[in-house]
């Protein structure tokens, strides 16, 4: 086993064939661990359209691909009020996140994922030792709309399967009253500093 960890943190709303690649790849050099964001209060995790699957969900469509050949852990979660953890990198329960995170590490060294630049940065800074790595394809926004577009509209377009891994497109339809659910409902979300918070539990 690898002596250095990888650490991924993501939305996996839903998992695709693009986080898939980003974990094999990954796989190869480092113990992997995998971290989807959520957001806790009062013991009870907040969904929203831009956040519809769940901790257990999401923890699902990884082992689902990747058995337990990867860590899948929570403690990329955010307490409320949210606004606390703004301003980034200036915000001592930022700082306290990121220790959270890194917590149940067992690995000696670490280093983190991310296609973006903007994100790489602001792990360089968290010193979460981010690879230069390029954005894929394709986005879990944009199969999310498209799942959203099919239970509004009942289209019976499918054409999200394609992006996404076969066992993740089966705990989907396991689960359609989620999206069917959230397709219906307006986006609880607001975006400060380029990041995404429900908006109950901000303030």
């Amino acid at each position: 086993m690898s002596s250095t960890a990888a650490i991924y943190l993501a939305h996996l709303n839903p998992m695709t064939k693009a986080h898939e690649s980003i974990i094999s790849t990954l796989k190869r050099d480092y113990r992997v661990y995998v971290y989807p964001v959520r957001f806790l209060k009062d013991g009870r995790e907040i969904n929203t359209k831009s956040f519809p699957f769940s901790f257990e969900l999401r923890k699902a469509m990884v082992e689902s691909v990747f058995g337990d050949s990867v860590a899948v852990l929570p403690d990329y979660t955010f307490y409320p009020p949210f606004v606390k953890y703004l301003p980034p990198l200036i915000s001592s329960r930022s700082w306290e996140l990121r220790n959270q995170i890194i917590a149940q590490i067992k690995e000696g060294r670490f280093v983190s994922y991310t296609g973006d630049k903007a994100e790489r940065l602001m792990l360089k800074v968290y010193r979460f030792n981010p690879l230069k790595a390029a954005r894929l394809e394709i986005s879990a926004s944009s199969v999310k709309e498209e799942l959203y577009r099919q239970a509004a509209e009942g289209t019976g377009d499918n054409e999200w399967r394609n992006k996404v891994p076969a066992p993740v497109v089966e705990i989907i339809k396991r689960n359609w009253d989620v999206v069917d659910k959230f397709a219906r409902m307006e986006d609880n979300t607001m975006r400060v500093m380029g990041m995404k918070f429900p908006k109950e539990g901000y303030k």
